[in-house]
């Protein structure tokens, strides 16, 4: 009986860490996302009305993806961050995705 407690607190511990790894990736993207169109794109923080990050479960940095909307603006745009570096990897107007 011991022996079960201690595995099943071990899987849980595990799992718990898996789960804490990816929410912090997705919010450190994010962020990253966030401040690279303030600085670098000179984009107002108050015209970009929604950011969130998901796993878009492609192959390499493509993996976490961060969704922007901003406003004034019918496209949602979807980045991405490789090297350190924040790169456009698509957009969608109108249904219609527009790969970058």
């Amino acid at each position: 009986m011991k022996k079960f407690l201690v595995i099943v607190g071990l899987l849980v511990t595990l799992g718990g860490s898996v789960f804490g790894f990816i929410i912090y990736q997705k919010n450190n993207l994010e962020n990253a996302v966030v401040d690279y169109l303030i600085s670098e794109e000179k984009i107002a923080k108050s015209n970009i009305i929604t950011s969130e990050a998901f796993i878009a479960n492609l192959s390499g940095a493509r993996n976490y993806m961060v969704s922007v909307k901003l406003k004034n603006d019918d496209k949602s745009y979807f980045y991405y961050r490789e090297n350190g570096k924040i790169h456009l990897e698509s957009y969608t107007e109108n249904g219609r995705e527009f790969v970058q």
